[in-house]
């Protein structure tokens, strides 16, 4: 994942303290229910296509143009399948970021996938019984797509009843 200009500025001042940032990641169908991944520059496996909210960028706007950026293919957010805080994570240079993540359904609607930036190797359309190799967090993601349940998000714990 590139690192925004805005984050680059604030890493400035901060050095490599935690920062909490938003994220999305875009579960994007074909007409055939193919599922877009992209095999990562940074450690080579395949992945959803993903990155980080501009300052004031709405979570689907800014899947949509992640998806756009990284692999050329157009899409429309239709729905969000799940909002979930991540655990942190350090970076090979030091940063360390937590992200509150926002998983967006997407539809194609046009352009073919490709490479399109330098964080992908390859992009491609894959059937979800013929998946490569994945994370459990993104096998989690297109199960949510490929089912109508509800919105899934982390439940708050219930308070502890008072006497």
């Amino acid at each position: 994942m590139t690192t925004p200009g805005f984050i680059r500025d604030l890493r400035t001042r901060i050095g490599h303290q935690l920062l909490f940032l938003p994220g999305v990641t875009a579960v994007v169908l074909d007409d055939q229910g193919r599922v877009l991944l992209g095999r990562r520059a940074d450690d080579g496996g395949w992945a959803l296509i993903g990155g980080i909210p501009e300052p004031g960028e709405q979570p689907a706007e800014a899947a949509v143009r992640e998806v756009h950026e990284e692999t050329a293919v157009r899409c429309v957010a239709e729905r969000v399948l799940l909002v979930q805080t991540l655990d942190p994570i350090r970076y090979d240079n030091g940063d360390c970021c937590q992200y509150m993540d926002v998983t967006l359904l997407c539809r194609a609607v046009g352009g073919e996938a490709r490479v399109n930036d330098e964080e992908s190797l390859e992009v491609g359309w894959f059937s979800p019984d013929a998946l490569p190799p994945l994370r459990e967090p993104s096998l989690t993601r297109i199960k949510l797509a490929l089912s109508e349940g509800p919105t899934w998000f982390e439940p708050a714990p219930v308070p502890a009843a008072e006497d």
